[in-house]
């Protein structure tokens, strides 16, 4: 760890300029500003920065990126304290205490303890991302195309199931469809031409980004258009900053719910929204104070604030070490990596080992910049919640337009985007989970080359997709998941446990 320090210092000392600390404080504002607003979300804001910002220099704009997702994710809190209405979906748990709190007269005590705990959330993920990212990427040495290849289905598989808990069917139906997308296109190895059908524009696939902007940006352009306005409350009147005993009376709540967002970021496609529930769950269970949960409980608030940042660094680690996303906004962090020629993976420790504690040095001046903003700037930020959609969504629009053509400069960027945003529309009136299928497109091209590879040095057997250690490991990870996702398998379980411990049936008079 001694080198992994030194390489985190000589990051902080690279970043340590005036033009830099004003680059953090207006991306960080911006990923704020996105994140206020119902309707916007941390993927939209980084699909639309990476496309405005593929012209920069790789660290400049990973930086940007960087600032505007941590940004984000804490800024969906003040429409969650003040309007009841989570700005990101990371910050649905927020809602459940600090709105209570808000309607109690405290929104500024609120706002500042939520500000505490995305702050100590965020550096509890980045130690994490510190000490662990250059382990997993060494241990991901060992992987080959057949692990790969697990690693991708289990990915698609675990999200579908983790972000569709009534119905996994249908966050599998939406991952698999993901993989599908992105099969269409000029196949890694020989270049033929699948599901074209002769048209040149699809011969070349369909593009990461323009999809990105359709499913998460235009389709909540609609969504947006489609719902009614909302209404936004008066200001927060009391301090915003919080008594640093009141903060810290709770420091079990913030350390386990800062691991636990940390490693639930760690599993593909899950991300912020499920850490931040996972964290409240778990602290309301801790808890002394049960009773106050969903009435304005401090620890509540806290928890929720915490576990969604800690999951930002934790879904970076996978983004660097296996290339393989761990949420949403990270699979957008996944696709501008490979813009700016930075290739992550289990090699990045030997061809780059300094960026990965470049990015740690990014998150440690993003959280500095949430720390800074959110307390001095939380009055003059309420005016950005009166915006109203009618004003915001052609701006929105625009944007999605111009970033999806300023990629390949096609056209048919830009009706690809169409089309994936009223695919998106649909699939979320149908309720089906949106973050499979982009976790899908992400890993589809990863799943194809490494099958086919895996098979060009098997001379075609199948056989070691299911011999070698870890790949055993993971089909059978693979299985589980898909059986423990089925109703009349759990029912087969329960049945079972009940016999075993000499239980009668459910139903019955006994």
């Amino acid at each position: 760890m001694p080198e992994g320090l030194g390489y985190f210092f000589d990051a902080i000392v690279g970043l340590a300029s005036p033009s830099v600390a004003f680059t953090v404080l207006w991306a960080t504002l911006l990923g704020i500003t996105v994140g206020m607003l119902p309707g916007l979300t941390a993927t939209l804001g980084l699909a639309l920065m990476t496309t405005l910002t593929f012209k920069l220099a790789a660290g400049d704009a990973i930086l940007i990126l960087i600032c505007v997702y941590v940004g984000a994710i804490y800024g969906g809190s003040r429409s969650a304290i003040l309007l009841n209405i989570p700005g990101t979906p990371a910050n649905a748990a927020t809602a459940l205490d600090g709105f209570p709190l808000a309607r109690a007269g405290k929104a500024g005590k609120a706002m500042g303890i939520a500000t505490a705990g995305s702050v100590l959330g965020t550096l509890i993920g980045m130690v994490f991302l510190a000490i662990f990212a250059p382990i997993l990427a060494e241990f991901a040495l060992s992987f080959q195309s057949y692990e790969f290849f697990w690693l991708a289905i289990f990915g698609v598989v675990i999200a579908g199931r983790l972000t569709a808990l009534e119905d996994p069917l249908k966050g599998w139906i939406a991952g698999f469809l993901g993989l599908l997308i992105a099969m269409v296109g000029q196949e890694s190895i020989h270049g033929y031409a699948r599901f074209s059908y002769g048209n040149t524009d699809l011969s070349g696939g369909f593009g990461l980004l323009p999809v990105l902007v359709g499913v998460f940006g235009f389709t909540e352009v609609l969504v947006v258009m489609k719902d009614p306005a909302y209404q936004a409350v008066k200001s927060a009147a009391d301090s915003v900053i919080p008594r640093v005993r009141e903060v810290f009376k709770y420091w079990k709540a913030i350390l386990r719910s800062g691991i636990t967002g940390t490693f639930t970021g760690l599993i593909p496609g899950v991300g912020e929204d499920m850490g931040a529930w996972v964290s409240y769950a778990l602290s309301r269970n801790a808890s002394k104070e049960k009773e106050l949960y969903g009435k304005g409980s401090i620890e509540g608030l806290l928890s929720a604030e915490t576990g969604n940042s800690a999951a930002v660094p934790g879904s970076i680690i996978p983004v660097l070490t296996l290339a393989i996303p761990g949420s949403a906004p990270a699979a957008v962090l996944l696709a501008a990596l490979f813009i700016h020629g930075i290739r992550p993976g289990p090699l990045i420790m030997i061809e780059s080992p300094q960026f990965v504690f470049e990015v740690t040095a990014m998150i440690l001046f993003a959280s500095i910049a949430i720390l800074f903003l959110g307390l001095v700037l939380t009055k003059p930020l309420l005016y950005v919640i009166r915006i109203p959609p009618v004003r915001l969504i052609p701006v929105i629009f625009v944007l999605c337009t111009v970033g999806s053509f300023a990629i390949a400069s096609r056209i048919f960027d830009v009706g690809v985007m169409l089309a994936f945003g009223v695919i998106g529309l649909v699939l979320r009136e149908l309720k089906f989970p949106l973050a499979p299928l982009i976790l899908g497109v992400v890993l589809g091209p990863i799943l194809d080359l490494n099958l086919r590879r895996g098979l060009v040095l098997s001379d075609g057997a199948l056989t070691p997709f299911f011999t070698r250690p870890i790949s055993i490991v993971l089909c059978i990870m693979v299985a589980l998941t898909f059986l423990l996702g089925s109703e009349s398998v759990m029912r087969l379980l329960q049945g079972g446990w009940r016999r075993l411990r000499g239980e009668p049936p459910p139903g019955s008079d006994a």
